[in-house]
């Protein structure tokens, strides 16, 4: 009988013990894990004698730290809160019958009394004195609350509010928005008022900053705190705060993301994976990969990379300089904020005072100088970089430059655009130039200059990424490094590689269709081309093909124009920078709309038009093949650099020989508009605008009556000239501004070498317009670009 009795006792025990934790009624909300800045150190103790152990998990599965002189207010919240009543209870603030929804074998909502005071939201069975309490969800300034939705409303016919704690959330529902709307608002104004809490890491980081001239009280608090110290256990909370239930992550939600608490234990046991892995690159590129999706894990990773490379038990393994090497990664890629910035910096100059002339001390020194250049990066280093990081050496770059030339440079992830085209300059001899030069990112079919201040590696990723996505014949993405600014065309050397460069641009716009000229022009400019590649004509030589040589829309129009019904087929569309011939025809040509007898005999019709069109482009390109050649056969004996200068000499005779031309969709301005596409043209000395294949502009602004120039809105560039308002819309908003930014630079450094200085450029309060002004600022635009 008495065994029976105590196993009737241990299985009521067990069962009441059950019922607690599903009505949560010894919720401990209150940790050791979070603690209010009022309660940080205790009366009557230093600093380093704080004292936090290594997160352990327990035999019940709850989660536990161990730490010394915790506020005994702080660990009897919740249990003394138990022991109330509704009799006893505290000053509320809002309480009412809410739903709230219970997870067991199905998700179900259930009737409680909700009461809200000062420091949790609680629940009972009932309003009524007596009422058994539920359960209990302390407020801290690291709780959230999510507002009422339509969706959830139109779901459930009910007004939602989620209140998320520590452990636990709360999802409450009403028929009432404003019902919903005021408990809401009430939570959280009670969230907003409590004090910031702290995680026994930062009060430790504070204790080490506090004591970094005392080695000896330093060397205690490290000894006396394994949570600052390396482990190869799991870590079950973040190492700092993070909001209960944050909403940041949702904005990645399509990569997969939980909350960032979750986020953070994750990355963890990601660097613990370090130690084995085979490959460590793809895990290193996932952790860099997370913090920049999520910007609050970028401290959080720093401070457990500290934490792992304190007290290593095998320091100089190749598995425990993993984590030396994700440093190293981290700190070539993301600041960390500036309180864990200092711990960093003392946790650097502690390894290498303590463990001088080895591998850490060397990676040490790499951070810190890496952590003096860093900017937040647009991307995530690619594969090439990590494996050069990893090694503390720097990446191999290849830059082309006009004609089939290149030339290598070493970079790091902190070299810019503007450090690659001065190591250029001086690698080709052009600094004395009066010319600026820019790099270029280029494929087949695109081109665009890049910014100044870009950081060369993340170009460099970029094209990663994009030849994994793209066609192979747009895939080859490069960098160039090509004329910018052209201010003097006619101080140019004929002897000089920059002579090369005007030259190899200007066949690029006559190629693109951007010079206006007369066919026999273009017939000359095709066959020096040929001479300056070739030589003297022969046989045997093998010829480029035609598209090479000269403007693909002059034939698309000849042909179009002797087609006896032009009005079936398409009209002619100038090809698009860089595009070549083959791209300018829609495949809409071939495509029919409906599948009847009328539809099946337009599209029949379609085809054969298109046949036709494209079998006279190949006779009319055949003809104007030879014409070429012919004029080939009469150049013998003209050298490389005669034909260049022959070459430029009729190109130079268009008015706006030098500028960079934009296409223009559209064109307002108090003389009227225009609706076709059109060319802006930026010069050294004015700004014009073209129709397209017209060698006179339409009209022309020289720079001194620009009075100021800028985007107005997402696609409209507006330029004001006297009391003139000229609107473009135009795509390449950005690249005009850069250009316009920098020719007024030049302009202004030229004149300000002089006593007429009387142009200067300052920037207004208005976004993205610069103004001229009459009086004298020492401000520049940057070179040889501006970002908008």
């Amino acid at each position: 009988m008495p065994l029976q009795g105590v196993c009737w006792f241990l299985c009521c025990r067990q069962g009441f013990s059950l019922l607690g934790r599903d009505y949560g009624e010894k919720e401990e909300e209150a940790s050791f894990e979070l603690r209010n800045k009022e309660d940080l150190t205790p009366n009557g103790r230093s600093p380093a004698e704080v004292t936090v152990s290594q997160p352990t998990r327990t035999a019940n599965g709850t989660n536990g730290h161990t730490v010394s002189e915790v506020n005994e207010e702080m660990k009897s919240l919740v249990i003394e809160k138990s022991k109330m009543g509704l009799e006893e209870e505290p000053e509320v603030l809002v309480k009412g019958w809410l739903l709230r929804e219970v997870r067991g074998n199905w998700i179900k909502q259930r009737r409680y009394w909700f009461m809200l005071s000062q420091d949790s939201l609680d629940y009972y069975t009932g309003p009524e004195k007596g009422a058994r309490r539920l359960g209990t969800l302390v407020l801290t300034n690291l709780c959230s609350v999510i507002w009422p939705d339509k969706q959830t409303y139109k779901e459930t016919g009910h007004w939602s509010i989620t209140v998320y704690g520590r452990k636990h959330c709360y999802r409450l529902y009403t028929k009432h928005f404003n019902e919903a709307v005021h408990w809401a608002c009430a939570i959280q104004k009670i969230i907003d008022t409590k004090a910031p809490v702290e995680t026994p890491t930062q009060l430790l980081i504070r204790d080490i900053e506090e004591n970094k001239f005392n080695p000896e009280a330093v060397e205690h608090i490290y000894q006396h705190n394994p949570i600052l110290k390396y482990t190869q256990g799991p870590l079950y909370a973040p190492l700092l705060p993070f909001p209960y239930g944050s909403l940041e992550h949702t904005y990645h939600s399509g990569k997969g993301y939980g909350s960032v608490r979750e986020e953070a234990v994750k990355l963890f046991n990601c660097l613990q994976q370090l130690e084995s892995a085979w490959e460590p690159v793809p895990i290193i590129q996932g952790v860099l990969q997370t913090c920049l999706d999520l910007r609050p894990l970028r401290d959080e990773v720093y401070c457990q990379l500290v934490k792992q490379t304190s007290y290593t038990p095998a320091p100089y393994t190749a598995a425990h300089l993993r984590y030396w090497q994700l440093l190293t990664c981290m700190s070539c890629t993301f600041l960390p904020g500036p309180t864990v910035l200092k711990y960093l910096r003392f946790h650097l100059k502690r390894i290498q005072s303590q463990s001088p002339e080895s591998e850490m001390d060397n990676y040490a020194s790499f951070i810190s100088e890496a952590l003096e250049k860093t900017k937040c990066r647009e991307c995530v280093p690619s594969w090439e970089e990590i494996q050069m990081l990893m090694s503390r050496q720097e990446m191999l770059c290849t830059v082309h430059y006009p004609g089939p030339l290149s030339c290598q440079l070493y970079i790091s992830s902190h070299t810019t655009a503007n450090e690659v085209v001065r190591r250029m300059q001086e690698k080709l001899g052009l600094q004395e130039s009066k010319n600026t030069f820019a790099l270029y990112e280029q494929n087949a079919l695109w081109e665009q200059p890049i910014t100044g201040s870009a950081l060369i590696a993340d170009i460099l990723t970029r094209f990663e990424n994009l030849s994994t996505k793209e066609s192979e014949s747009e895939s080859h993405w490069k960098l160039c490094f090509k004329l910018y600014c052209l201010l003097d065309a006619d101080s140019i050397s004929v002897d000089s590689i920059e002579y090369i460069f005007l030259f190899e641009q200007c066949h690029e716009m006559v190629v693109r269709g951007q010079l206006p000229a007369c066919e026999e022009d273009l017939h000359a400019l095709a066959s020096l081309r040929l001479q300056c590649l070739m030589g003297d004509f022969s046989t045997h030589a093998p010829c480029p093909p035609l598209d090479e040589l000269f403007p693909g829309h002059v034939l698309e129009a000849r042909v179009l124009m002797s087609l006896s019904a032009p009005q079936t087929l398409p009209p002619c569309q100038v090809a698009a920078q860089g595009c070549p011939t083959t791209q300018r025809f829609h495949t809409g040509l071939l495509a029919g709309a409906l599948w009847s007898h009328t539809a099946t005999a337009a599209h029949k019709q379609k085809v054969e038009q298109d046949m036709r069109l494209r079998s006279r482009l190949k006779e009319e390109g055949a003809t104007v093949m030879v014409s070429i050649l012919e004029r080939w056969k009469g150049l013998a004996g003209y050298s490389r650099r005669d034909s260049m200068a022959a070459y430029l000499t009729i190109a130079r005779q268009w008015s706006g020989f030098g500028c960079t031309l934009y296409e223009v969709d559209f064109y307002i301005s108090s003389t009227g508009s225009f609706s076709q596409k059109l060319w802006l043209g930026v010069a050294a000395t004015s700004v014009s605008l073209y129709r397209q294949g017209e060698a006179e502009a339409l009209e022309s602004f020289p720079y001194g009556q620009i009075c100021s120039y800028g985007v107005s809105d997402s696609n409209t560039f507006k330029i004001t000239a006297g009391d003139r308002d000229l609107l473009f819309e135009t795509t390449k908003l950005t690249e005009i501004m850069q250009l316009m930014n920098a020719y007024f630079s030049a302009i202004h450094r030229e004149r300000g070498k002089g006593e007429d200085a009387d142009i200067t450029i300052t920037e207004s309060t208005e976004v993205g317009f610069h103004h001229l002004a009459l009086t004298h600022t020492p401000t520049l635009l940057e070179l040889p670009s501006h970002p908008v």
